[in-house]
């Protein structure tokens, strides 16, 4: 397959603006002049080719995806987990401590911290686990339907993958198809679409080859991308393809917002501060207070060490993820799938 041309950097305030386009206000001849298209044979084999390399193919550029590998880490090492590797590697710190002071030093430390690097990397591997197969079956349906489109080409109709088509194409479409790319109407016959998903309009809309309206949205000569075809058939011209296509250009705005927290992101994140606060302070409290009543530094720096980690719930993590997946599994089998497991408490709190 031929890679795409480089794509410029979008600017989300370039999305924003009106859709400038005059392809509904010129005359037929002039649209084909401008495209340099015959009507009656479509683009030739050799134009096409031409014009896909010059603008890429038919498809809307994916949004930015995190490497595997990082998503892997972030399970391991995100928000609370980050407290509980702090709480091992304390353990192991005293362990050393009292092990290089000590002649027979007690395990308790050393055992502590392996298990708390273990409850760690069991979570973050089954939380992992459970966000990328709900992703892989999301990939799966992207999949699923290629779309295809009947298309004119060197005075053939030849059925073509959408993402093959290419500006000046002449596509028929009919009832029950997906519009391909943005086309501008040459002949209709009782030709109607829904533009729902675009406008908000619930009624199916009626398409002509007549110039009605100055806004390329409300003209009746104009059918867009993604929408669906409802009633008669049509032919026209494809005028924008891929990112340039209308919902080209809202999927490229959507993409680019950032996702605020979760509502239990937030939380926890606020726990961790509480507890974070209430471990240090207690631990450097006693830390003193041994210090002063005549224990031997080491000794004291075993006691604020201990203090700390006993503060850590090291628990938490753990019935969290667990509560969550099994909520996700019950989803699941309603049919409902949780890409991220976060998600299934923001749903929680969500009012009717």
């Amino acid at each position: 397959s031929m890679a795409p041309p480089p794509k410029p950097e979008r600017n989300l305030n370039d999305l924003k603006k009106e859709l400038e386009v005059d392809d509904h206000k010129i005359t037929t001849e002039e649209l084909y002049r401008k495209y340099q298209v015959n009507p009656d044979t479509g683009l030739t084999a050799a134009q096409a080719k031409a014009n896909l390399e010059k603008y890429g193919p038919n498809a809307l550029t994916p949004p930015p995806t995190t490497p595997e590998w990082v998503k892997f880490l972030q399970a391991l090492f995100g928000g609370f987990a980050l407290l509980l590797w702090l709480g091992a590697g304390l353990c192991f710190l005293a362990y050393t401590i009292q092990a290089s002071t000590l002649e027979e030093p007690p395990d308790d430390n050393l055992y502590l911290g392996i298990v708390l690097s273990a409850v760690v990397i069991i979570t973050g591997i089954f939380s992992y686990y459970q966000e990328s197969k709900s992703s892989k079956i999301m990939e799966s349906f992207a999949n699923l339907v290629p779309q295809y489109a009947l298309v004119l080409r060197d005075g053939e109709k030849i059925t073509a993958k959408a993402e093959e088509l290419t500006v000046g194409d002449i596509v028929e479409v009919k009832f029950g198809d997906r519009i391909p790319a943005d086309l501008r109407i040459l002949e209709a016959k009782g030709f109607k679409v829904d533009n729902s998903s675009l406008t908000g309009e619930s009624e199916p809309q009626s398409r002509s080859p007549e110039f009605t309206h100055e806004n390329p949205l409300e003209t009746k000569n104009l059918a867009f991308f993604s929408t669906n075809a409802v009633e008669g058939t049509a032919r026209g011209m494809v005028v924008n393809i891929g990112d340039n296509t209308v919902m080209g250009r809202i999927a490229g705005l959507a993409s680019g917002l950032d996702m605020g927290d979760t509502p239990i992101a937030k939380e926890i994140a606020h726990f961790i501060h509480i507890i974070t606060g209430v471990a240090v302070f207690l631990g450097v409290t006693f830390f003193i207070i041994a210090f002063i009543l005549g224990y031997h530094w080491l000794d004291a720096v075993i006691f604020l060490i201990g203090i700390i980690v006993a503060n850590v719930p090291e628990g938490l993590l753990a019935t969290v993820t667990v509560c969550l997946t099994l909520t996700a599994k019950r989803m699941a089998s309603k049919n409902c799938l949780v890409k991220n497991l976060e998600a299934v408490e923001t749903l929680g709190s969500t009012s009717t």
